[in-house]
């Protein structure tokens, strides 16, 4: 039976019927293993941010039209191999970010927090170095 709120206890199918715990062991290792996933899930949301500000050019403005407050990222001026490689990394991301989402929808708690925290301490490594996803330039019209 499928647990439709969140409980706590060793027994639990994680994904597949064929990945279920009955021991404290087999509950660990699959706690170990989701953070450890979650953790490289944030590894490669990296990589493919990284990969695709590689791609990257200020663009210049014409002149007397002023800047534009981001700037876009050029991934029509990577060519075709590069960009079939974008489109790996974001679909082996998404498909790992879905599997992380599946394996909450257990309810059990642990598998919870092993997830989230695995996401978090994966940020923190992997994410947090103060690099920016987006550029911002100042935008001489703003309304204040």
């Amino acid at each position: 039976m499928m647990h439709m709120t969140f409980y706590w206890g060793k027994k639990v199918t994680i994904l597949f019927d064929s990945w279920r715990t009955n021991s404290w062991a087999g509950y660990l290792l699959s706690l170990v293993v989701l953070f450890a996933v979650a953790a490289f899930y944030q590894y490669m949301e990296d990589r493919r941010v990284r990969f695709k500000i590689l791609g990257r050019s200020k663009p210049s403005p014409a002149p007397g039209i002023g800047a534009p407050l981001l700037l876009p990222v050029a991934a029509s001026r990577l060519g075709p191999p590069a960009r079939f490689a974008s489109a790996i990394l974001f679909g082996v991301n998404s498909a790992i970010g879905y599997l992380l989402m599946l394996a909450i929808m257990s309810f059990n708690a642990g598998v919870f927090i092993a997830v989230v925290v695995g996401l978090a301490v994966g940020y923190l490594l992997f994410r947090s170095g103060g690099d920016e996803d987006l550029v911002v330039l100042e935008n001489p019209c703003a309304c204040a």
